[in-house]
């Protein structure tokens, strides 16, 4: 006889950490997700100068639900980094996520004008990650930036159509990054194209990681 498998909810503690305080006078919120081994304390330094330059700006770095060391534990002492998600068990990991993410959402935008602009800033993992919640998020951001990742292919097509209507993308990715080729960048622009979706395509120099330069300047353009 074989084991039957179930599922039971239970009660957790999320980490996040946020560059700004939420209040009347706050214009901007930024969400960013990592990547695959990343952690968000980490991650979110690279928008800290954003948020010093302009007082206005929130950042909120969510962190993966799964945390594990990535080179083995080695007594305790090894790097860790955290996941959105792996192949196993993975809807029930995507709705795990997806839960959590709306309700920090929930939590923060209600602390902030109504005609704030909302930016989702996914990279690598995190852009399929903030693809599948904004599907379902309670919120429509002015603009979603996937850098170095991409839309999930296997989102079903009419959620993913009515996501995508006359919602700006950006697809931004490093000429030399390890993981994305050109071939997938353009490979990626037509399958948006699919959905009804022109996206802005913004190349740099480097290998998969953020790039100072081009948060500058998604920034400068989000004011408007």
């Amino acid at each position: 006889m074989s084991a039957q498998e179930h599922h039971l909810p239970v009660t957790r503690t999320a980490r996040y950490f946020q560059l700004g305080e939420v209040s009347a006078a706050t214009r901007q919120v930024w969400f960013v997700c990592h990547g695959y081994g990343q952690l968000a304390a980490y991650f979110i330094r690279h928008f800290a100068a954003l948020s010093a330059a302009d007082p206005t700006l929130v950042v909120v770095a969510p962190e993966g639900l799964s945390r594990f060391y990535l080179q083995g534990p080695n007594n305790g002492q090894g790097r860790i980094g955290a996941t959105w998600m792996t192949r196993e068990d993975r809807l029930i990991e995507i709705e795990d996520y997806v839960g959590y993410l709306n309700q920090l959402a929930d939590t923060l935008l209600t602390q902030v004008p109504s005609e704030v602009r909302v930016t989702v800033l996914g990279f690598s993992q995190g852009a399929a990650t903030v693809s599948r919640w904004l599907a379902r998020a309670h919120f429509r951001p002015a603009r979603l930036v996937l850098w170095a990742g991409a839309f999930p292919p296997d989102m079903e097509f009419t959620v993913a159509t009515q996501l995508m209507r006359n919602l700006p993308v950006t697809l931004v990715c490093g000429d030399e990054d390890e993981f994305i080729k050109p071939a997938g960048v353009e490979k990626q622009r037509e399958f948006l194209w699919s959905l009804g979706v022109e996206p802005e395509v913004v190349h740099f120099v480097g290998k998969h990681t953020l790039d100072a330069n081009v948060l500058q300047q998604l920034h400068a353009r989000s004011k408007y």
